[in-house]
């Protein structure tokens, strides 16, 4: 059997983060119909933080196909039932129900980002080349507020190939200010007009010949 090609992964992703939006938009609608957003937020984000990623031959267990549906019932009962709250555990044990244990961490990001979305905030994506400070963040968290009429959540992270500037991204839309992106955007400039060059002289050159 062949290896699936990137193309087919890709596909194979984006299906199952439709599918995941699913399941967090149907958890999100009860968590509010109860009035526990937050709680069950925090309490998805602790059992994705705390305990599959602290554990992950647990995660495989559960997200695996080598142990039936009914034993992980069984194995999500033992440990979630006392533990966790009702409506997240009766969230697990539907998702088990439908085998898709293994998209918990796909829902937990989708939820959080649907809460954002109904809550009128938008996360974004802030690299710089040095950690920037705290004036310039609240300037930069003003014109965001401004330009986009949300409330923008800032998710910095130092890049110190950026060669100084900083980039944005909101979704599919990216602001680059960074030095390296501006030295790129003028060499590929210069190397455009030395084409128009070259191909001007040569058909001056064609046209003295009479060619």
């Amino acid at each position: 059997m062949s290896e699936p090609t990137e193309q087919q992964e890709h596909v194979a992703d984006m299906s199952a983060q439709r599918i995941a939006h699913v399941y967090a938009e149907a958890l999100l609608n009860a968590a509010e119909k109860q009035g526990q957003v937050d709680f069950v937020l925090e309490e998805l984000d602790s059992l994705v933080n705390d305990v599959l990623s602290a554990n992950p031959a647990f995660e495989v267990l559960l997200s695996g196909a080598a142990m039936g549906r009914k034993a992980r019932a069984e194995i999500l009962e033992q440990v979630f039932a006392s533990r966790a709250s009702e409506i997240v555990y009766n969230f697990l044990q539907v998702l088990n129900d439908h085998e898709r244990l293994d998209l918990l961490r796909a829902v937990r990001h989708a939820i959080r980002d649907l809460h954002d979305t109904r809550s009128g905030r938008v996360r974004v994506q802030v690299q710089t080349a040095a950690a920037l400070p705290e004036d310039q963040v609240s300037r930069l968290r003003d014109e965001l507020r401004t330009v986009f009429h949300v409330e923008p959540i800032l998710e910095t992270h130092i890049e110190p190939a950026l060669l100084g500037g900083l980039r944005v991204r909101i979704g599919d839309w990216q602001y680059d200010a960074s030095v390296r992106t501006q030295l790129e955007s003028i060499r590929q400039q210069i190397i455009a007009r030395s084409s128009h060059e070259i191909q001007g002289r040569r058909d001056r050159f064609c046209s003295a010949n009479g060619n």
